[in-house]
């Protein structure tokens, strides 16, 4: 292999973790970028530039409380392809057939039996765990395998955060939002009556990602810090 070939390789494996990072972590400045991969703020520029000309990021300018505005360089929706997709030209393509097929009744019946089968693989994963928390990181764990990049983070008032970065079926979701509001229900399911959960930020709505509140009713979460 040649010297320039392994230089174009490297370019193009550090440009798709420079895409990984942001679709985690949301709009980035170049230092932050540069502190992330060990590279000087000239070198990752180059790479956003790139990145720029191809149309998969672009950037924003941030108000700080002091200074001149901070330049984020975030992702555009060209990027999606380089996440899973679900199919969504096939899953659009089935849902307007099932319509047409069954109607709206006969496709929430389709639906409440693909939630029926999910919240069961969901459950037999979950096994017999008591905790919320715990519950919520296996939960994370399998979303991620399917696609969504899911996490949890704790809140300073004892609540959980459940994010989802990604959504594999985005455009499938956009015409049939019987599946997210089927997804919740799959969550309330799941994690128990004990827990309350409620959907703020949701992608289909412009946000950046889908999160969910969770509350365990009357008792606070023990903190990841106890001993």
């Amino acid at each position: 292999m040649s010297r320039n070939q392994t230089k174009r390789d490297v370019s193009t494996k550090t440009r798709r973790a420079i895409i990984d990072l942001l679709k985690q972590q949301g709009g980035m400045d170049v230092m932050a970028l540069s502190s992330q991969f060990s590279l000087s703020g000239m070198a990752i520029r180059q790479h956003l530039n790139a990145l720029k000309e191809e149309g998969l990021v672009t950037n924003i300018e941030e108000s700080r409380p002091m200074g001149r505005p901070t330049k984020l360089w975030i992702l555009t929706p060209a990027a999606d392809r380089f996440f899973p997709s679900g199919y969504s030209d096939l899953s659009v393509s089935l849902i307007h057939s099932m319509k047409e097929a069954f109607g709206n009744e006969g496709l929430d019946k389709l639906l409440a039996v693909r939630n029926k089968n999910m919240q069961e693989q969901y459950l037999q994963h979950l096994g017999d765990t008591a905790d919320v928390r715990e519950k919520l990181e296996k939960l994370a764990k399998i979303r991620t395998n399917e696609g969504y990049m899911a996490e949890v983070k704790e809140q300073d008032d004892g609540s959980l955060l459940f994010i989802e970065k990604h959504c594999p079926i985005c455009e499938a979701a956009a015409v049939c939002t019987g599946l997210c509001k089927n997804e919740l229900h799959l969550f309330k399911t799941v994690l128990g009556n004990n827990v309350h959960i409620e959907r703020g930020e949701y992608i289909l709505a412009g946000g950046r990602n889908c999160v969910y509140t969770v509350r365990q009713n009357k008792l606070l979460f023990p903190s990841c810090h106890a001993e």
